[in-house]
């Protein structure tokens, strides 16, 4: 298994292309190419309409493309018809521009393009600036039409980019961040205002949340680029391999947050005295430490689709983890005679040593592979279960079909008899 996502990270990270670049050349050459065609078929000197919703149409994935490419074309050709009955009948003002935008919310609800209820109005205020001095509205809608499919024609002939490197930079800056809270988490806050401190590494862990949700938004839209893209053969694994990546990290990032929760419940507690003994101190500074380490090298292993540095990665994180969980049971053996000593906070002991395991485990390369192994084999049961079921819908249709014929023949022996 790692040996396939290694060499299935070489190929994709020698393939990637910048895809803000890739996207930008793709939606020129659309634009471009829609008004030299309008040109000619076109009776309009400037048929404009065409490279205007060939820009609407051309997205930034195929798969989003042929999804949704439907509905877009559905909430341009709205918006541009709506747009060129005003242009005919009133023109641009402040109140046709009212009017306008309100016709296409209302039209856009009606002709159910769903999400693309905005693009109408959007396409029809675009439109309605240059057709005002449209001679005939059917020019406009030749146009549109022209820009719809040269836009679908891009889509499908020029594939789109891998937003690869966005989702792995994503996964990578939010590692750094987990990592720098862990190494803050072995700093023991000292002083008066150490309660104020570990309250503030608390709100810094809460943070984390919108984190995990900008990354899960960079990887869906890294997961889309994917499919159905003729430039990747194995989309499928690199999607899990970035999916399951992530519920670790965002597992991680909730187990830390109540850590965070201990430790400030712990600083209340004790508002006088250190929360640890300074061997105990140094032993959870040392398991963080190498915990931190660890959870930027199991970033660079998920995504070593972009860094093609599996092997390292993998190694080191076993190394950094092996270390960790060392530091963990010397931890483990303080946190026991602090206990004993004193056994009033043995509960707050005990859930943070805890919290360091699950985090541990997490991280751990054969929970990751076995993690892995799961998703593909539930996309398998899942991909298998949609083929049988769509084949029992054909067999129900097809003995539906033939109870009616018989039920037509019965009808008409009956008929015939009865004659």
């Amino acid at each position: 298994m790692p040996e396939m996502i290694s060499s299935f990270a070489t190929r994709v990270a020698r393939r990637r292309r910048e895809p803000v670049a890739v996207q930008a050349l793709r939606s020129t050459a659309a634009a471009v190419v829609s008004y030299v065609v309008a040109l000619r078929l076109s009776s309009e000197p400037n048929p404009l309409t065409a490279p205007l919703t060939a820009l609407l149409v051309v997205q930034v994935t195929l798969y989003s493309t042929l999804t949704t490419s439907i509905r877009r074309v559905n909430s341009v050709v709205v918006g541009v018809l709506i747009a060129i009955g005003f242009s005919v009948l009133v023109g641009l003002t402040w109140w046709s521009l009212g009017l306008l935008i309100l016709a296409s919310l209302v039209v856009g609800h009606l002709v159910r393009v769903d999400e693309f209820v905005p693009e109408v109005a959007i396409s029809a205020m675009l439109v309605l600036g240059v057709t005002q001095v449209a001679d005939t509205a059917w020019d406009r809608v030749l146009e549109t039409l022209i820009g719809a499919a040269v836009g679908l024609l891009v889509n499908l002939l020029l594939a789109p980019p891998l937003w690869v490197g966005p989702a792995g930079a994503a996964i990578t800056d939010l590692a750094a961040r987990m990592s720098r809270l862990l190494d803050h988490l072995g700093e023991e806050p000292l002083g008066p205002a150490k309660v104020e401190q570990a309250a503030a590494r608390l709100h810094e862990a809460r943070r984390l949340d919108n984190d995990v949700a900008q990354v899960d938004a960079a990887l869906r839209q890294a997961e889309d680029s994917l499919r159905l893209n003729p430039r990747v053969k194995e989309g499928l694994l690199f999607r899990l391999v970035l999916r399951t990546g992530l519920d670790t990290l965002e597992i991680c990032a909730v187990v830390l947050r109540v850590a965070c929760r201990t430790l400030t419940d712990l600083a209340r507690a004790r508002p006088d005295g250190p929360l640890f003994g300074a061997d105990t101190a140094d032993a959870l500074q040392q398991v963080l430490r190498h915990t931190a380490v660890a959870v930027e090298s199991f970033a660079q292993l998920i995504t070593a689709q972009v860094s093609a540095n599996a092997e390292d990665a993998e190694a080191l994180l076993t190394a950094e983890l092996a270390v960790a969980r060392t530091h963990r049971d010397r931890l483990a053996r303080l946190l026991l005679t602090d206990a004993r000593e004193d056994p009033v906070h043995w509960q707050l002991h005990g859930a943070l040593l805890a919290e360091i395991d699950r985090v541990l485990d997490e991280l751990g390369v054969d929970k990751r592979s076995q993690r892995l192994l799961e998703e593909l084999d539930h996309h398998t049961r899942t991909r298998r279960a949609g083929r049988l079921e769509r084949l029992r819908g054909r067999l129900r249709g097809r003995l539906r079909g033939r109870g009616r014929d018989r039920d037509r023949g019965r009808d008409r022996d009956e008929g015939a008899a009865a004659k």
